[in-house]
């Protein structure tokens, strides 16, 4: 499936753009999402020894997918294509790679 399509295919389920608050709701969303995904990962840390492998692979697809879905819905509401975030950051990485400040730190690296 391409970025785009995903986007508009996520955007069938969102709610409506001028829905009071709506922002603040989709960042809060994708926030605990992320925190999820977090919190699963401190378990494997905790009790399996930090081996991933133990992770179950189809509980961290879906919470992937919810975390893609609030990406995707969040650059929708500001007129951001999904395939132009993916551009945009793999051009990023590329020339911090290139320029070898891949493992530095802060934004303008």
């Amino acid at each position: 499936m391409e970025l785009n399509d995903y986007q508009q295919a996520a955007l069938r389920t969102a709610a409506p753009r001028d829905k009071h608050n709506e922002v603040f709701h989709l960042l809060l969303g994708l926030v605990g999402e992320t925190g999820e995904i977090a919190e699963k990962a401190k378990k494997i840390v905790r009790d399996r020894d930090s081996d991933f492998t133990a992770w179950d692979r189809a509980d961290l697809t879906k919470e992937l997918g919810d975390t893609l879905w609030y990406v995707a819905v969040i650059a929708d509401h500001f007129g951001i294509p999904l395939e132009e975030v993916g551009s945009v950051n793999i051009a990023k990485l590329a020339d911090r790679q290139q320029r070898a400040v891949l493992g530095g730190s802060g934004d303008n690296r």
